[in-house]
């Protein structure tokens, strides 16, 4: 199991000294990934970095740890602008992207930016399939029903062609995610409880298996606070996600009202735990 970590953006806010601290300690310990939350605009808009700018900015100060937004609502996006910039964050981080995609639920945020929030599931399964021509081939032509391409193509490539994506939704996805998630990505972030797990799991794997593609291959991502309300049972978890068999776990040190010193101590303390739980 891959372990990482969710960049407290929120609570660090403007403190970039406190961002670079924190990136460069999770690089420092070992873990595997950092990831980054999405949120561009609505009401009661609370403090959030855009995270390509900001994942962008710690690419210049970590050298192997993945950069991971998750999850980026999509459709809300400007499918080949979207494309340029997350191949211009793998380029410049020398391929440490893995793109966390979804489509969102706040209707607001598709008004302000001018998009239909109707049609947000259909357009992400369009942007997908035209995400990973743009990240491998060097013209595409493409005629869609939202994008359209004419013998065109992006000047630097990604290193990794195509981008990793993984998919998040809520802690029971639709049947329209379940089948985004089997048929198009490659893994899923995992927000629902131990005991929904198999079926979900096994929903996904009937749709990968439709899809002619291989189940396993399909990645395993869930969150783990370590902080907060659930402080006194974040090692049971992990052990619980373990014997499940994840791929991936992100933990989390926002939410409990730390300042930045605090973050790194509760970095420091718990990740050597957590390696020791998974082995």
């Amino acid at each position: 199991m891959r372990i990482g970590v969710s960049l407290p953006v929120r609570e660090l806010a403007d403190d970039l000294g406190a961002i670079r601290d924190f990136a460069q300690l999770a690089e420092e310990l070992g873990l595997t990934h950092l990831r980054v939350p999405d949120q561009i605009l609505r009401p009661g808009n609370r403090h959030l970095h855009e995270p390509m700018m900001l994942l962008a900015y710690v690419a210049a100060i970590t050298e192997r740890i993945e950069l991971v937004p998750s999850v980026i609502v999509l459709p809300v996006r400007q499918t080949v602008h979207f494309a340029k910039q997350a191949a211009q964050l793998d380029v410049l981080s020398g391929g440490r992207v893995r793109l966390g995609i979804g489509v969102g639920g706040n209707e607001d945020e598709y008004r302000f930016l001018n998009q239909d929030f109707r049609t947000r599931g259909a357009r992400c399964d369009e942007q997908l399939e035209l995400l990973r021509r743009l990240w491998t081939k060097e013209t595409v032509s493409f005629d869609g029903r939202f994008d359209r391409v004419e013998d065109a193509g992006l000047n630097p490539l990604p290193v990794q062609r195509p981008i990793p994506v993984w998919i998040g939704g809520r802690a029971e996805p639709s049947a329209s995610v379940v089948r985004r998630i089997g048929r198009q990505s490659d893994g899923w972030f995992v927000l629902c409880s131990p005991e929904q797990y198999p079926q979900i799991a096994g929903s996904i794997a009937e749709q990968a298996r439709a899809a002619g593609r291989p189940e396993d291959q399909i990645g395993t991502e869930a969150g783990v606070a370590v902080v907060g309300p659930r402080e006194a049972e974040w090692q049971s978890r992990v052990a619980g996600w373990q014997e499940i068999g994840l791929t991936h776990l992100c933990l989390r040190t926002l939410g409990g009202e730390l300042d930045a010193h605090g973050h790194l101590d509760k970095l420091r303390e718990v990740v050597p735990v957590a390696r020791e739980i998974v082995g």
